[in-house]
């Protein structure tokens, strides 16, 4: 069967995962009666939740006796290890913009890492059919685009489509019939070639390894392209390293190929073809697995380091091991071990006392995805602010540069770039008007000075902004830059938060907690109204007497608690502050808890 090999790309919603299932639906790939639901590659939890792809998953769907691999990628920067990697296994990519929005960060990121790999792309401008979308600006954006990232000629010779994926059907033409997908499933045939490894058949048998999987019954599974030569289920082969290091010799158990949503047993797997294989036990991600004469590892394409830390520990909060079943540092040591083993863009690293870890990443939003999963998973961690790593360069001690991208109303745009180019030390590359009553805002800002800056700058915004960022470059150290400027107010008791107490203290401050709230000493329980912190009793009830009131007490009407969300919890607390993460609770606490101090309060508690 003729075979093609596409990675879909494309920025946060601009509608990458709606269009795959338009092309699901239209190649016959379900039964006519077949329950569907929406974003069906997102099957991840937190991906339904969130409206974002986290995870790049292939699916294969078959059009006119042609077979179609598709690859769905995530559309932020924070899980581009996830991209670059997967880029390896396509021979085409298709990039899809919003005609109203055109090009944006994370379309540059991948573009750019797609177009050094010499992948020619096609461009669908998603989206036309919306009142605002100019796709003549969008498609002159992202011929600049490609020229500026130093497109061959080949490259910059795109063929383009007009598409609206939510309604099902792209045109070559923006006034065409818009029927169906037709239009971009010839497009893909004629344009992106056939795998060049098709002519290996008869050479060893070699696969790189991209990405990593268990499953219960078959242990590890690992996802890549046969880059030449064939493989049958229990053939004997080896896994090398990046370095050509003999990592195991085993039998492969079991092949599976993606047909459509799911993956179906194969008995021979032959080059050119995007399968799992099943039998190793020490293979992981960018290893080669090869036959046993073959000593020479593919290429791993590399991945871009990470730019900020975070430390991961042990609960030992009084209220730990109410909440959460997983809370010994061994068992989160594992889990992160485990992580880092099928997420090439993250790092992990022991800290001096052995309680800690260190995990480095792309950004925030990394981060938070993978407490989310763990404390769902049962985990209680305590969770530090993040830093940013720096390294030593030409210039000095050198930081990472983000570029930011921020859609704002015309009213919002001076109280935001004084806060990106004032405290925050960011500078301006380009201001300019972005549709109706619409400045977009590009500048080059330190990732320090990010963090902590998105609660900021929806309030600065009245929630109308949107802001996107991609790693820049490295950059000398800019010199310090102010964290929270307001102070917290911080419990100096045990035991159950009381409403009298809060509603005495609610001139202080706004609070985190609410009446019935369990507290110790340390916790941090609200902002203070000034800059320094401020240790506060909320247990304090009512002095109560044995003479009678006219009339009626005051009722007690607290103002509604704000609730942190585990990302502004961490972006929130200062150098010397802990995020406290159960499985039901987000808390902030101060470091100084002594640990005999936390014993006695745990007995109180």
């Amino acid at each position: 069967m003729d075979l093609r090999n596409v990675a879909i790309i494309a920025h946060v919603d601009h509608g990458k995962t709606t269009l795959v299932d338009e092309l699901l639906k239209q190649s016959g790939t379900y039964r006519e009666n077949q329950a569907t639901t929406e974003r069906a590659m997102d099957s991840n939890d937190l991906e339904r939740e969130r409206g974002i792809t986290i995870l790049a998953k292939a699916t294969s769907v078959e059009w006119k006796g042609h077979r179609i691999n598709i690859v769905d990628t995530p559309g932020h920067a924070d899980f581009g290890g996830e991209v670059e990697r997967i880029l390896s296994m396509v021979d085409g990519v298709v990039l899809l913009v919003d005609a109203a929005e055109g090009p944006m960060p994370q379309t540059k990121f991948v573009t750019s890492k797609a177009l050094a790999l010499g992948l020619r792309p096609i461009v669908v401008l998603n989206k036309v059919d919306k009142p605002d979308a100019e796709p003549d600006r969008a498609l002159d954006e992202c011929f600049d685009l490609f020229a500026n990232l130093g497109a061959d000629e080949d490259q910059l010779d795109f063929p383009h489509l007009y598409a609206s994926g939510r309604s099902g059907w792209a045109d070559a033409e923006l006034d065409g019939p818009r029927k169906n997908l037709d239009a971009l499933f010839k497009l893909i045939l004629n344009h992106v070639p056939a795998p060049k490894q098709l002519k290996r058949q008869d050479e060893d048998f070699r696969m790189l390894a991209t990405t990593l999987g268990n499953d219960a019954f078959v242990g590890r599974i690992l996802t890549g392209r046969v880059e030449s030569g064939k493989i049958k289920v229990g053939a004997t082969v080896q896994a090398l390293s990046r370095i050509g290091q003999k990592i195991e010799q085993f039998r492969v158990t079991k092949i599976t190929a993606f047909r459509g949503l799911g993956q179906q047993d194969i008995e021979e797997a032959m080059a050119g073809d995007i399968v799992s294989l099943a039998g190793m036990t020490k293979a992981t991600v960018a290893d080669t697995i090869c036959a046993l004469a073959v000593d020479e590892p593919l290429e791993a394409q590399p991945i871009d380091p990470p730019t900020i830390t975070v430390t991961f520990g042990i609960n030992d909060s009084p209220l730990a091991g109410r909440e959460g079943k997983k809370v010994q540092s061994r068992v989160i040591r594992e889990r992160l071990m485990k992580e880092a083993e099928s997420n090439v863009a993250i790092k992990i690293a022991d800290t001096p006392g052995g309680e800690a870890f260190e995990v480095s990443g792309r950004g925030e939003l990394q981060m938070g995805v993978l407490i989310e999963n763990m404390r769902r998973e049962g985990f209680e961690l305590s969770i530090s602010r993040p830093q940013v790593i720096t390294r030593d360069g030409a210039n000095g001690v050198e930081e990472p540069i983000e570029e930011v991208t921020i859609d704002v109303d015309d009213e919002y745009s001076g109280a935001v770039i004084e806060k990106i180019t004032g405290s925050r030390k960011g500078e301006l590359v380009e201001m300019k008007p972005a549709g109706v009553g619409k400045t977009r805002i590009i500048a080059h800002v330190p990732a320090r000075g990010l963090i902590g800056y998105h609660g900021e700058f929806l309030t600065d915004t009245r929630g109308t902004g949107v802001m996107n960022r991609v790693f820049h470059s490295w950059a000398k150290h800019k010199g310090p830059i102010p964290g929270r400027r307001a102070g917290v107010l911080i419990s100096m008791e045990n035991g159950t938060a009381v409403s009298y107490a809060l509603w005495k203290l609610e001139d202080r401050g706004k609070f985190f907690i609410g009446a019935q709230t369990p507290v110790y000493t340390g916790m941090i329980i609200g902002e203070h109204a000034r800059e320094n912190d401020l240790e506060v009793n909320p247990l304090k009830g009512k002095q109560l007497t044995n003479v009678r009131a006219s009339g009626t007490d005051e009722a007690v009407r607290l103002t509604t608690p704000v609730t942190l969300t585990l990302e502004q919890a961490i972006a929130y607390i200062n150098n010397d502050e802990l995020v406290e993460v159960t499985p039901t609770s987000v808390r902030l606490r101060k470091r100084y808890l002594d640990p005999h101090e936390r014993k006695r309060m745990a007995k109180t508690l």
